[in-house]
């Protein structure tokens, strides 16, 4: 029997990867009950596939039904794909899950995003001053007429 796919969610954090992995359901009832992959084989090998330049693979077991992991140490604003696959002692037979990608983040980038927000409220704070003061030296929204020598 195969193992697999698993599900695989893949989201960007600065420099890294987080990825959420849930294991593929068995088809093996004990008592009526559906039992896991973990309930079968206790604890599983998981391999993570991850594009760069030259693919790279990493090892790690499991005894959770859904886990993260995360890849750091990552360029910023490259592309990244990752593919999944699940094994056990008993059975290496897997299939692989579907390639997901995203781009890790710069912290560069969420700065810039942090700093436009800042520029555009100070932005907005020195209009209202400069309102304000206009309004109280009768330059708009002016609330009585001019005498008429003045006329």
């Amino acid at each position: 029997a195969f193992l697999g796919p698993p599900e695989v969610n893949i989201s960007s954090c600065p420099k890294c990867l987080n990825i959420t992995v849930k294991l593929p359901k068995s088809h093996f009832r004990k008592y009526g009950k559906l039992l896991s992959l973990v309930d079968i084989y206790g604890e599983l090998d998981y391999e993570i596939r991850l594009t760069t330049p030259e693919e790279q693979k990493r090892y790690n077991k499991t005894t959770r039904e859904v886990f993260n992991t995360v890849i750091e140490e990552l360029n910023p604003n490259r592309n990244y794909c990752v593919s999944i696959a699940i094994s056990a002692s008993l059975n290496k037979n897997s299939i692989s899950s579907p390639w997901k990608c995203a781009t890790a983040d710069s912290i560069a980038q969420k700065d810039y995003r942090i700093g436009t927000v800042i520029g555009a409220v100070c932005f907005s704070l020195s209009i209202i001053v400069i309102l304000t003061c206009m309004y109280a030296g009768g330059f708009i929204l002016q609330q009585s007429s001019l005498p008429r020598t003045l006329v």
